[in-house]
């Protein structure tokens, strides 16, 4: 089973050669990381919080993340936690089976460890229906395929995000990675504030970030609920929170947050971007 891109020509460009130019963009913008990293192997990133939106919008901000983790990197196997904003498929989906392709190539599903996962939680799916239309988890593809083709994923999407669910995500993910041994790193998509004033959006976003870089999923939940937040990826973000510190994550660091705006020049209606790191 070949998953087909979904956004490839809206999101990101099409054309490879382009789509190349446009991840290096991503890199040297000035909301960027500013340099293009070279791969590394110490391994000691656990999880990644990137946005997921169009990479002229996010981009810059996601590549952060990235510099991070080729730096530090490239896993055996890349573990995608993504919201459902489509509403396809079941409440927690992986697709466990065949391959995803893009305009950079094809990457194999990590069947074995997806198994795993699947076997280690009590309401994850196989479902690749959940994940035929959405971007959120597709888009981070690109950013690791731009520097090798030798890794695999297992794609995670949640359209089920309260605390409960998320802590099965994550515990199944951290025992699934335990028991198979396999070299992985689990990267949660989110973007935060959607569609506010500029002002309004940081307000809230360093709210939020602030609980996420204590590692305190409780405490993000409840500074959503207080805000009536709009962040779309809350549940991926504590999975990848959990399953960082099951796996021996001691800290999270705020690599870079901006937003739409800060692209654009208009700040009237933003949407709020960051990466973190949790080692």
């Amino acid at each position: 089973m070949i998953r087909r891109p979904a956004v490839a020509g809206a999101f990101y460009e099409a054309d490879p050669e382009a789509l190349k130019r446009r991840i290096e963009w991503c890199f040297s913008h000035e909301l960027g990381p500013g340099s293009i990293p070279s791969m590394g192997s110490g391994r000691t990133i656990k999880g990644v919080i990137a946005p997921h939106a169009g990479f002229m919008y996010s981009g810059p901000v996601a590549a952060h993340a990235y510099h991070e983790l080729v730096t530090d990197g490239i896993p055996e196997t890349v573990i995608i936690i993504c919201p459902n904003h489509t509403g396809m498929g079941s409440g927690v989906s992986i697709m466990h089976r065949g391959a995803w392709e893009t305009p950079l190539g094809t990457v194999e599903i990590d069947t074995e460890l997806a198994d795993a996962v699947i076997r280690e939680s009590g309401i994850i799916d196989p479902d690749p229906l959940a994940h035929s239309r959405e971007h959120s988890c597709e888009v981070h593809l690109l950013f690791i395929q731009y520097f090798t083709d030798d890794f695999s994923i297992v794609p995670v999407t949640m359209w089920m995000q309260d605390q409960e669910t998320a802590a099965d995500v994550g515990h199944a993910v951290a025992s699934a990675i335990e028991r198979t041994g396999i070299d992985a790193v689990v990267v949660a998509s989110t973007d935060f504030t959607h569609y506010s004033p500029q002002d309004l959006a940081v307000r809230n976003d360093n709210l939020i970030i602030e609980r996420i870089r204590a590692m305190d999923d409780t405490g993000m939940y409840a500074v959503i609920s207080e805000l009536n937040a709009t962040m779309c990826g809350y549940g991926p973000v504590a999975a990848n929170i959990i399953s960082s510190r099951l796996r021996g994550a001691a800290g999270c660091r705020l690599l870079k947050h901006a937003t739409s705006g800060d692209i654009t020049g208009d700040y009237s209606s933003v949407v709020g971007y960051a990466s973190l790191v949790l080692r």
